[in-house]
């Protein structure tokens, strides 16, 4: 076991005895408040002590916490008049993907992202958030009519991966994912792609052809999962830690990389413990970036998209 597990699993310990304390102070009637003081205190020292020291392997573990941030979470925060919209028009609705039309400070955007649940019900209802081909066909209409009417597009990306069932490559799900990655690449209005949780594969670049792409601090985005690059390269899933700390999956990485825009940064021990002050730092980005692609004209969101990308391109 390492160090760095050691804290997390006294952070752990303290947050649970904290609450207990919390829970017994009340129900007893009993002042434990110095106690109480004590025990946050030493959880507030030791959380910063892990946040400097974490691992690739340990941001992973919170990228795919149960109780992370979804897109929906996001948009209750961000944005107003959300209407969700839903359906391909062509085979059916895909719950892995919302999707639909709001305000922005008083402005209309368009908001598309995967999403996943917080409970088993939930994830099975989301499908864990891995979208069928209907899923990436109802983003693409919505980005469609959004390109139509000049609305800005925003994507939420929080995906282990496209689904890989028998379905959906019987519904076309690798033609799904590369005709949003040649559409997304001809739009003519903003897009802005955010990484809050998972950035796996192809399913989460079908959402991830933008003029900005930024990643929240404790998320990660690669080609394949660090327990499929082990199984690959050391036929041993276990190995897992071991990948995410070699294939530069991380925001620090990625964006030495020059594969990402930037990193928005969480609240100590991830985002799901501050959700609205996690969402007022996506504003802040969200503000920054609108600003600066509305001074771009159309062919030149359009060239500043096929820049990027042709960059990236040359080092991959």
């Amino acid at each position: 076991m390492t160090k760095d597990t050691n804290v997390i699993e006294e952070l752990e310990q303290l947050e649970l005895k904290i609450n207990e304390l919390k829970k017994f102070s009340t129900e007893q009637n009993i002042d434990l408040s110095d106690d109480i003081s004590s025990l946050q205190t030493k959880f507030e020292t030791l959380q910063k002590t892990a946040h400097e020291r974490i691992t690739p392997w340990e941001r992973v573990k919170l990228a795919r916490h149960i109780e992370r941030p979804t897109s929906l979470d996001y948009i209750r925060y961000l944005f107003n008049d959300f209407i969700e919209l839903h359906g391909d028009r062509l085979y059916g609705d895909d719950e892995a993907i919302v999707s639909g039309i709001a305000l922005f400070q008083d402005k209309p955007v368009t908001v598309i992202g995967h999403q996943k649940g917080k409970t088993t019900k939930e994830n099975l209802q989301r499908n864990f958030g891995m979208p069928h081909p209907e899923g990436y066909r109802k983003a693409l209409r919505l980005m469609q009519q959004a390109n139509k009417f000049n609305r800005p597009i925003i994507c939420f990306i929080n995906t282990a991966g496209a689904y890989p069932g028998k379905e959906a490559e019987e519904r076309g799900q690798s033609e799904a994912i590369a005709r949003n990655l040649r559409e997304m690449a001809g739009f003519t209005v903003p897009i802005i792609c955010i990484v809050i949780g998972e950035g796996g594969s192809g399913g989460a670049l079908a959402l991830g052809v933008g003029n900005h792409i930024f990643m929240l601090e404790n998320t990660y985005y690669s080609v394949i999962s660090p327990e499929g690059a082990a199984s690959l390269l050391w036929k041993d899933s276990s190995k897992a830690q071991t990948a995410a700390e070699t294939m530069k999956i991380t925001p620090p990485d990625l964006l030495e990389l020059g594969a990402i825009d930037g990193i928005i940064p969480e609240v100590l021990g991830g985002a799901q413990k501050n959700i609205p002050l996690q969402a007022e730092y996506i504003r802040n980005q969200l503000e920054k970036s609108l600003t600066e692609l509305s001074k771009l004209g159309k062919e030149e969101l359009m060239e500043h998209r096929y820049e990027k990308f042709r960059v990236m391109g040359s080092f991959i």
